[in-house]
């Protein structure tokens, strides 16, 4: 798959890629040369938001992560925000919810998508995102078949 670059304003990041920005795991580097290459803020939700300070904390509940670790990432996740490298971006739920079922209704049953990536999918399209930033198949067939170019880092 050929590497797209988007601007940052046409780009919406599903919270479990930019989770790697604060836990090491498998493509963090990846996805943090890729922030390095933006030329503005990531746009972040505040579901997102939420979706990620949580993810941090069931690191912890799972044994994946130390309590240090816990606030030491919650602190970087704060540091983005407050620095300007991620801006919460506001979002009509109305439609971005009716939007969701719309794609629930047309692929989840051929892609077999979760609730939390159709409302990701929804979300970007609804903030009028082109490209789409995701390590989950599922999540990334769903973009591409709602018309979402696929932002590959591998």
């Amino acid at each position: 798959m050929k590497r797209i670059a988007a601007s940052a304003d046409a780009t919406y990041a599903d919270p479990s890629a930019l989770l790697k920005l604060y836990l090491h795991e498998p493509d963090s580097r990846a996805v943090a040369a890729w922030r390095a290459r933006l030329d503005g803020p990531i746009a972040v939700t505040l579901f997102g938001r939420v979706e990620l300070a949580n993810a941090i904390g069931l690191a912890v509940a799972r044994g994946i992560i130390s309590q240090t670790t816990h606030g030491a990432a919650l602190a970087a996740l704060d540091d983005d925000f407050a620095e300007g490298r991620c801006a919460l971006t506001d979002l009509l739920w109305r439609a971005a919810l009716r939007r969701a079922e719309e794609l629930s209704r047309s692929y989840a049953p051929s892609l077999g998508c979760r609730t939390l990536d159709v409302l990701h999918v929804a979300s970007a399209i609804t903030l009028k995102r082109t490209h789409f930033l995701t390590f989950d198949i599922r999540q990334q067939k769903l973009a591409r078949a709602a018309g979402l170019r696929l932002i590959t880092l591998r």
